[in-house]
């Protein structure tokens, strides 16, 4: 089967150093890394971005992995993913998390979509504390309709495993990751998409009735979506209901891979493309949803 994996984080030297300068635990940011990986098991990236990329390549060539969107996780990190596009020969695409509500936010998302190759955006409204239908977000959605581009919209549960074991206090709010806010601005700005990370990370049922309201919301399969145990529901029941609203054309796969020693997480395609097969998806859906649906979603960004 031909895969594209439409969620991983690259988690770049210059992710794990931004926040580790965020963290209140003791040390330099070198020292507190260094804890990190000692207690935690991950592997921290050299700053030698070209051998990190080839990583994931690797990761990716193992499975058979033919694409990637690769999410700049901070604005920081920005930069660095316009780098690894090129490193990559196209095979990662980027997109970089933005906050509306940051000075000169849509004239910077402009220029990404344009000359560097981003496909669009990943916004975090619980984390950055904004509306998503509120004024001071709309000319950054003007520009992702003009460019008929992209825009990740976290909704749901919010945890940063990361900042979590740095020590940083946790500011999300969940009264700002409401997925039915999506519906007035899909309405609004028909040439966007906007892609529900997660199946809703939590909040499945108003996922389903803004995917019912709006063609131009999808959602993604990425993640653990440990959120399912707690409303009893299994993956296939997600996935079964998901193809009712949405139907086999918006919904996309991805893992959501982070960090190595993992790389890239096998075991997520392998569950997903059981409850699919267990369901009864035809070959053709199967495609659409592992590669296709993607494909289109990143060729018609200009």
């Amino acid at each position: 089967m031909r895969v594209i994996d439409f969620h991983l984080h690259l988690f770049s030297r210059t992710y794990f150093e931004t926040l580790a300068a965020l963290s209140p635990l003791p040390g330099s940011v070198e020292e507190r890394l260094a804890e990190l990986e000692r207690r935690v098991g991950i592997e921290i990236p050299a700053r030698e971005l070209e051998s990190h990329v080839q990583r994931w390549l690797a990761s990716m060539d193992a499975h058979g992995v033919e694409q990637a969107a690769a999410f700049a996780s901070v604005a920081e990190e920005i930069p660095v993913l316009a780098r690894v596009r090129e490193l990559s020969g196209g095979r990662m695409t980027p997109f970089a998390l933005v906050n509306p509500r940051a000075p000169g936010c849509p004239e910077k998302v402009d220029g990404l979509l344009g000359p560097k190759g981003f496909a669009g955006v990943l916004l975090f409204p619980a984390m950055h504390h904004y509306e998503l239908d509120s004024a001071e977000c709309e000319a950054l959605f003007e520009v992702l309709d003009r460019h008929r581009a992209l825009a990740f919209v976290h909704c749901g549960e919010l945890v940063v495993k990361l900042r979590d074991l740095l020590g940083i206090a946790r500011t999300a709010d969940a009264k700002f990751a409401d997925p039915l806010r999506l519906v007035a601005l899909a309405n609004r700005f028909p040439n966007a998409r906007f892609v529900i990370p997660h199946f809703g990370g939590g909040r499945f049922q108003e996922t389903l009735e803004a995917g019912a309201q709006c063609s131009n919301i999808l959602v993604d399969t990425s993640s653990s979506n440990s959120w399912m145990t707690a409303q009893g529901l299994s993956l296939k029941n997600v996935f079964a209901r998901a193809l009712e609203v949405f139907g086999a054309t918006r919904i996309v796969f991805g893992t959501d891979s982070t960090t190595f020693p993992k790389g890239w997480q096998r075991a997520r395609f392998d569950d997903q493309q059981r409850a699919l097969v267990e369901i009864g998806l035809s070959e053709e859906d199967l495609n659409a949803i592992f590669c296709e649906n993607a494909r289109e979603l990143l060729v018609r960004v200009v």
